[in-house]
């Protein structure tokens, strides 16, 4: 007889096999308990007859509590109504006895929830959620490895910091003095594509910005890509084409995950190419039209960016930013030196910014200027300029949020469920 996983069950319709999971839910009608039994890979309900089975499995069943492990065997059927499968048991073995469950049927706040994080990753709106952000690392992995670009890992402790220091981690390191927790690859990409040409690193990545929205961590999970000789133009259509990868695979593999999560699939469904696009001088006059006190010259708020998102299916590429409001390190218009070839690409539905990027400036005397009158500390940053120094070429690269592309793709309302054991400023446990 062989042990399967449950999410191949429909594969053994007739045959006895033997599973090994646990008990989420569990009722009895007096000759019959209905077990519903999750592996990790799916679920089933397993349906124990008083009369069909040997009195010390049913004697077994009467000490199942929610959570108990066991190994149950028995036929696999179809059900009668459904597109679903069942096991028709025919033995079981009790691995342990689960104490009384501390997560119940009723509401719980999410404090409580998060207090017993290493639990609640059990519940089945969590495993979807994780599951799809699985689909998500994978897909962008997979659009990468197909499209010439290769993974170069980045440092986490870093000497200096990408855009300022003030929103970052401080370690002390040995007798070197400072060092930072990584804000992004970003810095060390660009090095790397004057070997490979195309690379993207993917990892944790760290703010210590006293932020609480819901669309914050302080740690958090980040994809940076850098390519040579491409333009802000390319740049985009990279962005377009990655999202759209990650779209099409999740609504390919995460059917079943979508349909726990409650998931309007439809939505999904609409995101194709091309995206939206706007000006951020445009982008500003939208949203104080419809009602924003935002001034030009001000940073999109999240409120805006679903103002500015609430009529379209796609989502929206906000391009040619001030350039005091963006990095030291984004190109300018050479049709408009106040403003940067970069862009950020709005999620619909509410979802606000998943990525930005933008074309590097390439030329040394520019970035120096920039740097200078930003009052960065130059011997820092003298590797980044050697760049611009060594056969400098247009480049362009970005980078997106992992938890906040998964929030997307599950319709999640708060980013801190789209990760494992999300830390925040109030939470460093479980």
């Amino acid at each position: 007889m062989q042990t399967i996983l449950l999410k191949d069950i429909s594969q053994y319709l007739g045959q006895e096999v033997a599973v090994r999971g646990w008990v989420f839910n569990f009722r009895s009608s007096g000759s019959i308990f209905f077990l519903q039994i999750r592996d990790g890979s799916g679920f089933v309900q397993a349906i124990v007859s008083k009369k069909e089975v040997a009195p010390e499995i049913w004697e077994a069943c009467e000490k199942i509590t929610i959570e108990t492990s066991v190994e149950i065997s028995g036929t696999v059927s179809k059900h009668p109504k459904k597109e679903e499968y069942e096991l028709q048991v025919k033995n079981l073995k009790i691995i342990h006895v689960a104490e009384e469950y501390p997560i119940g049927k009723k509401e719980h706040g999410p404090e409580f929830l998060l207090d017993l994080r290493h639990l609640w990753l059990r519940s089945s709106k969590q495993w979807a959620a994780l599951r799809v952000r699985n689909t998500v690392i994978n897909a962008t992995y997979e659009y990468f490895n197909q499209n010439g670009f290769i993974k170069i890992d980045t440092p986490i402790l870093t000497p200096t910091a990408c855009e300022g220091t003030t929103t970052l981690f401080e370690v002390p390191y040995f007798d070197l003095g400072k060092a930072y927790l990584a804000q992004s690859g970003q810095l060390y990409l660009e090095a790397a594509v004057f070997s490979f040409g195309r690379c993207f690193d993917f990892g944790p990545t760290f703010r210590a910005e006293k932020s609480k929205t819901r669309r914050h961590l302080t740690e958090f999970w980040m994809m940076d890509a850098e390519a040579a000789f491409v333009n802000h133009e390319g740049n985009m259509k990279i962005q377009e084409e990655l999202i759209c990868h990650i779209v099409k695979k999740v609504l390919e593999k995460n059917r079943k995950e979508l349909e726990i999560l409650e998931r309007d699939i439809s939505k999904l469904e609409k995101v194709q190419a091309p995206f939206g696009r706007i000006t951020y001088t445009e982008a500003i006059k939208k949203v104080q039209a419809l009602g924003s006190d935002i001034k030009d010259g001000e940073d999109l708020g999240a409120d805006d960016e679903t103002l500015l998102t609430q009529d379209s299916d796609v989502p929206i590429f906000v391009e040619k930013w001030p350039r005091q409001i963006k990095a030291f390190y984004m190109k300018r218009d050479p049709q408009n030196p106040d403003l940067v070839l970069g862009s950020d690409l709005i999620a619909p539905e509410g979802h606000g910014e998943i990525i930005g990027g933008s074309e590097r400036e390439d030329n040394y005397d520019l970035l120096l200027a920039r740097m200078k009158e930003e009052k960065m500390p130059l011997a820092d940053f003298e590797w980044y300029l050697d760049l611009r120094k060594y056969g400098s070429v247009p480049h362009s690269g970005f980078g997106y949020g992992l938890e906040r592309i998964t929030g997307w793709m599950c319709g999640i309302h708060h980013i801190r469920e789209t990760i494992p054991f999300p830390r925040m400023i109030n939470r460093l446990r479980p």
